[in-house]
């Protein structure tokens, strides 16, 4: 059974090249979002298994998004990613309740597999 992946980020190239290379892995994803309000609605309404979420968002953090999905009860895990390599990043993510951190090119659905398990 494929995991369901709601992608969380600002940039469509992005989200176009991470449905792409995550489907091919066998993720099945059902929905996108630009920023984090609507990243919040729409895990609420497709309720994934996963939220790939960005660091860094048009109208907030990230990370505070993802205390956010924890504090709403989702039973989704949530990876947080970023462009970025900051070598803070997956600290803050677990700091977070994100099951953990996976720079944007090293995205592959094993990267994911690997923080998932």
């Amino acid at each position: 059974m494929s995991r369901t992946v709601l992608i969380v980020d600002d940039h469509a190239a992005f989200r176009a090249v991470a449905r792409a290379l995550l489907r091919a892995d066998g993720y099945d994803v059902v929905g996108e979002a630009a920023d984090g309000q609507s990243g919040l609605t729409a895990a609420e309404a497709l309720r994934p298994d996963v939220v790939l979420l960005d660091v860094r968002l048009p109208d907030g953090d990230g990370f505070q998004i993802a205390v956010e999905l924890a504090a709403r009860g989702g039973r989704c895990r949530v990876v947080m990613t970023s462009s970025s390599d900051d070598p803070r990043y997956p600290a803050r993510a677990l700091d977070c309740g994100a099951c953990g951190f996976l720079a944007k090119h090293d995205l592959c659905g094993a990267a994911l597999d690997r923080l998932l398990s």
